[in-house]
């Protein structure tokens, strides 16, 4: 009987310590701060290009500047509240890339350049660079062994 009434209060603090989430609210959220952060972008690339750059030249401008904007705002925390606020919309765009590196070579500045940030820096974003790049190399291993076999 002792066992069931632990079982029933741990149920219930986990009820009351798990957050309850509004799946269409976090979408509109997300929704809104990719666009937001995908509209900055345009803007800068319009800009580039209204400035003579091509395209090209342009679109590389647009990423460093984002990037940059994306850096600066998670040194001063202001990226990791409006991640909060946008979730996924602030992580999918090059802006929340930025932000995974920044932020831990932030938070472990104070362990060393090598110990804290050359150790730290890649612990959000390596897995990314490890398996994006994991991937690709098995498409395209897939793909040329379409092209050898003449299928495409």
């Amino acid at each position: 009987m002792d066992k069931q009434r632990q079982q029933q209060a741990y149920e219930n603090y986990v009820k009351q310590k798990t957050p309850v989430h509004n799946l269409p609210a976090n979408m509109a959220k997300a929704f809104v701060a990719g666009g937001v952060i995908c509209t900055i972008g345009q803007v800068i690339l319009s800009c580039c290009e209204k400035l003579g750059l091509d395209k090209d030249i342009s679109g590389g401008w647009t990423s460093m500047i984002l990037v940059l904007c994306s850096v600066l705002l998670t040194g001063f925390n202001i990226y990791p509240r409006i991640a909060k606020w946008g979730g996924a919309g602030t992580l999918v765009p090059i802006t929340g890339f930025a932000n995974s590196v920044a932020a831990p070579a932030i938070e472990y500045k104070k362990e060393g350049q090598v110990m804290g940030i050359g150790c730290k820096i890649f612990t959000i974003a390596g897995p990314v660079i490890l398996y994006g790049t994991f991937t690709s190399w098995l498409l395209g291993l897939g793909y040329w062994l379409l092209k050898a076999s003449r299928i495409l």
